[in-house]
């Protein structure tokens, strides 16, 4: 069909609120993904995932191989975890995860020789309920940055059809670039997920949305989309406007499908079914080899990196591994961050091990994350006008000082994504989104009373 014109492509069909413009910073939009060696030892937290952890199932002394199930367990909204290597397993432990959760880990002594578990095997997804029990074996979560089990989406609600699948490719943070890898090195593969997601799920149309800051990824994705497997024109590649927070569910929602998604309630709610463009690409690489989800593609970056990258890792290795195998440090850091600036967790040192839903690690140089100085509000009102949900930040600030969580859950400060738009536009530098996290966390004690 030729290179793609704008004008041909799907145009967004709503507008979203609020937002922010972000520096790119898209440093490693054209660095070809580099597969990292196994590294001495792998620590396998098992909650990796939004809800219930896993129970680890092997025990110190015991081999295991690449990609064997370490780890289970019985509720609905959790997902398995596997070995990323294979090797001894040294201990099983624990470990405090940068959200504040304590929990177990496998801590596998890599032997080197990443020999994949005998019984792996293709799965069959002929149906709806192969394809959900497929996701799960997989342990399959988004890969985005959420951590929801994919096939708790992909369960259907009788009551709550589903007609639109959205692939979220906008990627809106700064310096993240592994979904655009994902677009550009395995644009096949992402396809033969949309396919067979229209195929068994019964959407009737599958918006793949993507910021207009990568054009050639767009250009890839239209491509492939344009081909002869689309014969009731049911794809549809969406280039959106690049503003922060474009990746946002509720955000994506609204700008794709045109749709606002109620507070408290999912995409699911107002028909739409939104996974990340990198699990849509790795649940058909899964139904074609069986290999669970055991590696992650990350971007690499900062200031204080010796050579920022895209980087496949197995799942569970160090940070410290990871910054060493992209040339260590180039300076001290004075922040680690795993995933982006704006969504990011600080870290407070490189031992944490990568975890499934990790897109990136970046070090800043001390000159790059120097704390600014909070001065008075002003009331400009920046913060209202960012905010993508229109709530009033600095009235939920005075609030939480206050201590009154009736006002705050009046205010619906509930609905906030943290996203950060609300301090990175502030000019007092107000610690805006801390607020707005102890005006939830407020809410949520005050309702459990």
């Amino acid at each position: 069909m030729g290179k793609l014109r704008l004008e041909e492509a799907l145009r967004p069909a709503g507008r979203s609120r609020g937002g922010v413009r972000v520096p790119h910073q898209k440093n490693t939009a054209t660095s070809q993904t580099v597969e990292m060696p196994p590294p001495e030892r792998v620590v396998l937290p098992m909650q990796q995932h939004i809800g219930a952890a896993c129970t680890p199932i092997v025990k110190p002394g015991e081999h295991v191989f690449l990609g064997q199930k370490i780890g289970d367990s019985g509720g609905f909204v959790s997902a398995p975890v596997h070995a990323s290597v294979s090797g001894t397993v040294k201990a099983v432990g624990e470990l405090l995860l940068p959200g504040g959760q304590r929990v177990k880990t496998v801590e596998i002594q890599s032997d080197g020789e990443m020999q994949p578990d005998p019984a792996i095997a293709p799965p069959k997804a002929e149906a709806l309920s192969d394809l959900i029990e497929a996701a799960r074996a997989s342990g399959l979560v988004g890969l985005g940055g959420a951590g929801f089990p994919a096939h708790v989406k992909l369960t259907p609600n009788p009551g709550k059809p589903i007609d639109t699948l959205i692939v979220n490719g906008a990627e809106c943070e700064p310096f993240i670039t592994s979904d655009h890898r994902e677009a550009l090195e395995n644009g096949a593969d992402v396809m033969d997920g949309v396919y067979t997601l229209l195929r068994l799920t019964g959407v009737q149309r599958v918006i793949i949305a993507i910021e207009d800051n990568k054009p050639d990824a767009i250009q890839a994705l239209y491509d492939i989309a344009a081909s002869q497997r689309d014969t009731k024109h049911q794809v549809f590649v969406m280039p959106m406007k690049s503003r922060y927070p474009m990746g946002a569910e509720k955000v994506l929602v609204q700008n794709a499908a045109g749709r606002e998604i109620p507070m408290g309630q999912l995409p699911a709610d107002v028909g739409c079914l939104v996974m990340n463009i990198t699990s849509v690409g790795f649940l058909a690489r899964y139904l074609k080899t069986g290999m669970p989800l055991v590696s992650k593609r990350i971007t690499v970056d900062g200031s204080a990196v010796g050579t920022p990258c895209n980087l496949r890792v197995p799942i569970g290795a160090s940070i410290a591994d990871v910054i060493a195998f992209c040339g260590g440090y180039r300076e001290e850091p004075g922040k680690i961050l795993m995933g982006g600036p704006m969504m990011g967790l600080a870290l407070v040192d490189d031992s944490l091990p990568v975890l499934k839903q990790n897109n990136a690690i970046l070090a800043l140089a001390q000159r790059d994350c120097k704390p600014e100085k909070a001065t008075a509000c002003i009331r400009c009102g920046r913060c209202v006008a960012a905010c993508p949900m229109g709530l009033m930040p600095t009235a939920a600030e005075r609030q939480v000082k206050t201590g009154d969580a009736s006002a705050l859950e009046k205010a619906g400060v509930s609905a906030c994504i943290e996203c950060g738009s609300c301090a990175f536009s502030c000019p007092a530098k107000r610690p805006l989104v801390q607020s707005m996290r102890l005006a939830k966390e407020m809410v949520r004690k005050a309702a459990s009373r």
